[in-house]
């Protein structure tokens, strides 16, 4: 749900109570419905009883809001200012396994985890985010420490998990800034920054490449005068 800019405090640079932001990648229509789907076959091949998370709320959590020293724009404006300075390229996310997190609010995080080269792109982006709050006066704190996932449902089970899945994927192309409201299934995108497309790879130059083999070819019928003195 997109939000507008709303004043969070009675104090513009503090946090207002109830309310968190954080900076996250969202998964387009067709990697939500498998996303839901797996964390559906998961609650019911492993009997977790909870909630899974709403299709709309789906989402890879990029980076914490940085904890305000010596501000120079109201929180939410910071915030805003931080992203627009963000220059970075989009990339492909990649979820390949399940596993469940650490106890939580009473219930267990069931999460599918990304492979090591979206985590590897993840955490650049990540950095970036983190230092373009940094600029504005948020600090991050962790920034490296990084897993990225996205929690399917909250529930309980008796016994850790951890197993692959079925790759589920999507083309990062920006990310979003999401205001969140404690103890609520509710969240609202406040803003969205697109990222640079990556590269296409160019086009294969099949003529360039037969002339190439009948050069070697050429080649190759040479008489062999090693022996020649």
């Amino acid at each position: 749900m997109e939000a507008a800019l709303i004043s969070t405090s009675s104090n513009p640079f503090a946090l207002a109570a109830g309310i968190n932001y954080f900076f996250a990648l969202l998964p387009d229509d067709s990697a939500r419905s498998a996303i839901a789907g797996a964390g559906e076959r998961f609650r019911k091949s492993h009997r977790v009883s909870g909630s899974p998370v709403g299709i709309d709320n789906l989402h890879l959590t990029l980076c914490p809001m940085g904890k305000p020293e010596r501000l120079r724009w109201p929180l939410e404006e910071a915030l805003l200012a931080a992203a627009g300075d963000v220059r970075a390229q989009g990339f492909t996310v990649t979820l390949d396994s399940a596993m469940r997190f650490s106890v939580r609010d009473g219930q267990f995080p069931f999460v599918l985890c990304a492979d090591g080269l979206t985590t590897a792109a993840a955490l650049e982006l990540r950095k970036a985010v983190a230092a373009a709050q940094s600029r504005v006066g948020l600090q991050v704190s962790g920034v490296s420490s990084f897993l990225p996932h996205v929690a399917m449902l909250h529930g309980h089970a008796v016994d850790a998990i951890e197993e692959s899945v079925a790759a589920i994927q999507w083309q990062v192309s920006e990310f979003v800034l999401i205001r969140s409201f404690f103890g609520q299934s509710k969240y609202e995108v406040v803003g969205r920054w697109p990222l640079v497309a990556a590269a296409a790879p160019e086009p294969l130059d099949l003529l360039a490449e037969m002339a190439s083999l009948a050069d070697l070819a050429d080649l190759a019928e040479l008489p062999d005068w090693s022996d020649v003195e």
